[in-house]
């Protein structure tokens, strides 16, 4: 019959044949590995358990009797079905990773191969590779951009897509008709309104949690990686300099949002619409207090990454409100206001400005050409050459359009683009009515001294050789203005040694001011 010790010896000597492999016997396993949790353990130790009570009568003192050290000494090595299934179940319960793991692990390898490549501080390469992240998305933010304004400008064709009131349509029937019509004049779908959101949220989480990992982890290289007062990614905001970091957050939060709605005039929205645009923009302002909290308890290896982010955020704002970005990247201007006479029921003789917002290609193109001409004489030559290449894409047979955008492009001295747009002009003229010869010495001359200013006086005395074939128009303005021709083609000639030509011309010039005698004489003596 077999005692206590030789149970417990055995017992033991099983134990330590385990204990070889460094995942069963690590205080890891032991501490956080319930023996209830596998049957196999369970089993093997209440049975020799209960014959060890049954052998010693119930008592375990005898336990206390060996050393395990002198046990594990003389144990034998684990066989491999052992070792493989104690591995196995170390990586089932130790190795698991969520779902979320796979991406987070996939960025912490990309910027460490950036890392690896450009040699580059930790904070500057966490701050290039948030820009190249944002640049990547701009194409589905100006893809967005020209869907809604495409939206927008069918918006007024299209029936409400639920049915007004008294109406006897279900909201079936309503919401078939609006789609049928919306797929009729290929009107983009307004969930496109969201697409740049939902590329850039997921990224902006998987980006800051990838950082944040990073910093948590004690990153190699980060603890050294920073500059100035942020010297280590890993720790938080402290001492004096804490401030800055949660303050450059909030306030670029702030003025983003500010920025945001500087295009929405809340003040003209109506209703429900008006309220709930009031309170998120409310909830947004209030927001920064929140952010500015919250930036003293991340690491400041995310915050490089925030600042970064949200900076580019605001530049990306700015450009896309300027005129120039807009036209170069295609994307139409944003909505003009238009002067409405609103008058009131019971004032019939009295009516009131009121600022409507209307998407510029609703505008038809007359409309379009008024409001560039007096942008240009305002001096806004921006905003009117954007008004004035929208009005030809509408209509390209508008003359007076193409004319004005030579006259803003000469100005700019970009020769060669405002002479094509006025030689354009020239051959749409070629049959002209009486009322349009004012366009064509416009036109003629604008063309003649564009190629001039290019060194092509060839074709430019060509050009204002036919302002001389025309006949004197009535017009004080057109009148000046082929006086004016008729001067630079004899200062043309003059300068290229055709004196007798020059004079030829200026002597008809000359009649219409007499100032130009002097060049007439310069030109009969030389």
């Amino acid at each position: 019959m077999r005692t206590a010790n030789d149970l417990l010896r055995r017992h033991l000597r099983n134990f330590g044949a385990n204990a070889h492999h460094a995942s069963s016997y690590s205080p890891l396993f032991s501490n956080y590995m319930a023996q209830r949790a596998f049957s196999w353990f369970t089993w093997r130790n209440s049975v020799e358990i209960d014959e060890l009570e049954e052998d010693s009568g119930g008592s375990s003192v005898g336990r206390l009797e060996l050393n395990p050290n002198e046990v594990l000494e003389t144990a034998p090595e684990p066989s491999s079905v052992s070792s493989t299934a104690s591995s196995q179940i170390s990586e089932n319960v130790f190795g698991e990773n969520t779902w979320y793991d796979y991406p987070i692990q996939a960025v912490i390898s990309m910027l460490d191969g950036f890392h690896d490549f450009t040699a580059f501080p930790w904070w500057v390469t966490i701050s290039v590779s948030t820009l190249a992240l944002r640049a990547s998305l701009l194409p589905v933010l100006i893809l967005q951009l020209k869907k809604m304004a495409k939206f927008g400008a069918l918006l007024p064709r299209l029936p409400p897509p639920f049915p007004p009131p008294r109406s006897e349509r279900s909201f079936r029937e309503q919401y078939q008709l609006f789609h049928m019509k919306r797929k009729e004049l290929g009107c983009p779908s307004y969930l496109w309104n969201f697409a740049f959101f939902t590329a850039q949220f997921p990224c902006f989480l998987l980006w800051m949690s990838s950082i944040r990992r990073m910093c948590l982890d004690h990153h190699p290289g980060f603890d050294s990686g920073g500059t100035l007062w942020f010297l280590n990614l890993t720790d938080y905001p402290s001492g004096i300099p804490c401030f800055i970091f949660p303050t450059l957050i909030a306030g670029l939060h702030y003025i983003n949002v500010q920025i945001s709605f500087q295009t929405i005039k809340i003040a003209n929205l109506q209703g429900v619409l008006g309220l709930l645009a009031k309170f998120y923009k409310l909830y947004l302002d209030i927001l920064s207090i929140p952010l500015f909290l919250v930036g003293f308890y991340i690491p400041q290896g995310s915050l490089v990454y925030w600042v970064t982010n949200s900076s580019f955020t605001l530049i990306q704002q700015l450009c896309l409100k300027n005129p120039n970005v807009r036209n170069k990247l295609g994307l139409p201007n944003l909505m003009e206001p238009v002067k409405n006479r609103v008058a009131t029921e019971n004032e019939h003789n009295s009516a009131a400005d009121s600022e409507v917002l209307i998407p510029i290609e609703a505008v038809p193109p007359n409309k379009l050409l008024e409001l560039a001409l007096k942008d240009m004489a305002a001096g806004d030559q921006d905003k009117a050459l954007i008004l004035l290449r929208t009005t030809i894409k509408k209509d390209p047979e508008l003359v007076q359009a193409l004319v004005a955008i030579g006259q803003i492009l000469c100005s700019k001295k970009l020769f060669e683009e405002a002479a094509e747009n006025f030689e354009l002009a020239i051959h749409k003229l070629s049959y002209i009515k009486e009322e349009e010869i004012g366009l064509l010495l416009l036109s003629l001359f604008g063309a003649g001294v564009s190629r001039i200013w290019q060194g092509k006086n060839s074709d430019g005395i060509e050009h204002l050789k036919k302002i001389a074939e025309l006949r004197e128009p009535n017009s004080p303005m057109d009148k000046a203005c082929y006086y004016r021709g008729l001067v630079m083609l004899g200062s043309t000639l003059f300068q290229l040694g055709e004196k007798s030509e020059a004079a030829k011309y200026l002597r008809i010039a000359a009649t219409y001011d007499p100032g130009v005698n002097d060049y007439l004489k310069e030109c009969e003596e030389g």
